[in-house]
């Protein structure tokens, strides 16, 4: 076991408790994702995990030694791991190479010059290793800040929101290799996302946090297929979601559907047309279904009468 959290309590102040006796295991070399709304301790979770915040009670345990946060651990942090946090904190007057390789040694110059490039690679940055910080955009020191904590190739490494202000085209190039590099090096990764559904094919598992509770902690397919509950279902996007009465009523073998589940077919129940919008790889549709209002993903713009099957 690389990380084990137990009987965890943590609270912003006597008012708001977030964490509440939270138990959590990371085992080796895999890639975990937190996900959750905004405000659910995805952020403070992994501060407590790099040892930036003092937990109230309970225990942080990592490579079977325990996290001492900021009362008695003056230097935050371990050697063998590293946090991407959203405030970048590069070195202004040091090339883009200089801060990537900040934590490698210097015995070997030819070996570390191999290392950064390598690294940078990675983060799709090889043509910027001169460049100073200040010139880069945001997401682009996003990407020298985690090329340096994969320098010291650490055994867990967390990054919160790594792909937040990076342009969509590079976020797709950047992803893959990311997690390829990790994987092939054995390191393990916690990523903190708005984005479940742009990380899910790299997942080992998914931790869904809800104001601090641990609501599912599954693989992704178990997640998406069989969330816990709406609140699961809504972070993959729309979603049609139906009571216990009306999962009766239609015959339904679940409360929640995304679009794409919901056919038009010839054998099944009257909706009527509400809205048919192009949306690039597919049509969006607003169906209503005896007067309960439905998305519907199409190949094809749909107009009225049709029918559809659950």
């Amino acid at each position: 076991m690389l990380l084990e959290i137990n009987n965890l309590f943590f609270s912003h102040s006597p008012e708001k408790s977030l964490f509440r006796n939270f138990n959590l295991k990371v085992h080796k070399g895999k890639t975990i994702a937190l996900a959750g709304e905004s405000g659910c301790g995805k952020s403070t979770l992994l501060n407590l995990i790099y040892g930036l915040l003092d937990g109230e009670n309970g225990e942080i345990i990592f490579d079977n030694k325990p996290i001492l946060g900021p009362k008695k651990n003056l230097v935050p942090g371990e050697d063998d791991m590293k946090l991407v946090a959203q405030n970048y904190d590069l070195m202004p007057y040091s090339t883009v190479a200089e801060n990537v390789g900040k934590f490698i040694s210097n015995i070997n110059l030819e070996e570390k010059k191999e290392k950064v490039l390598e690294l940078l690679t990675v983060v799709g940055l090889e043509d910027y290793a001169s460049i100073l910080p200040k010139y880069l955009s945001g997401g682009q020191q996003q990407r020298v800040s985690i090329a340096r904590a994969l320098s010291v190739m650490p055994k867990l490494l967390l990054l919160d929101e790594p792909f937040s202000n990076i342009d969509f085209s590079r976020k797709i190039e950047l992803r893959e290799r990311l997690f390829r590099y990790v994987k092939e090096k054995n390191i393990s990764l916690i990523i903190s996302t708005h984005e479940i559904q742009e990380v899910m094919p790299w997942l080992d598992q998914i931790i869904v946090l809800q104001e601090g509770r641990l609501i599912q902690n599954d693989n992704a397919e178990e997640t998406y297929n069989n969330p816990y509950n709406q609140y699961v279902a809504a972070l993959f996007g729309e979603v049609n979601i139906f009571s216990e009465e009306e999962k009766a009523n239609l015959n339904l073998t679940k409360k929640f559907w995304y679009p794409h589940e919901i056919k038009i077919s010839n054998d099944g129940n009257e909706a009527q047309v509400l809205e048919s919008r192009f949306a690039g790889s597919h049509y969006w549709n607003k169906v209503s279904l005896n007067g309960k209002n439905l998305i519907v993903y199409t190949p094809g713009k749909i107009t009225n009468p049709i029918k559809i099957s659950l």
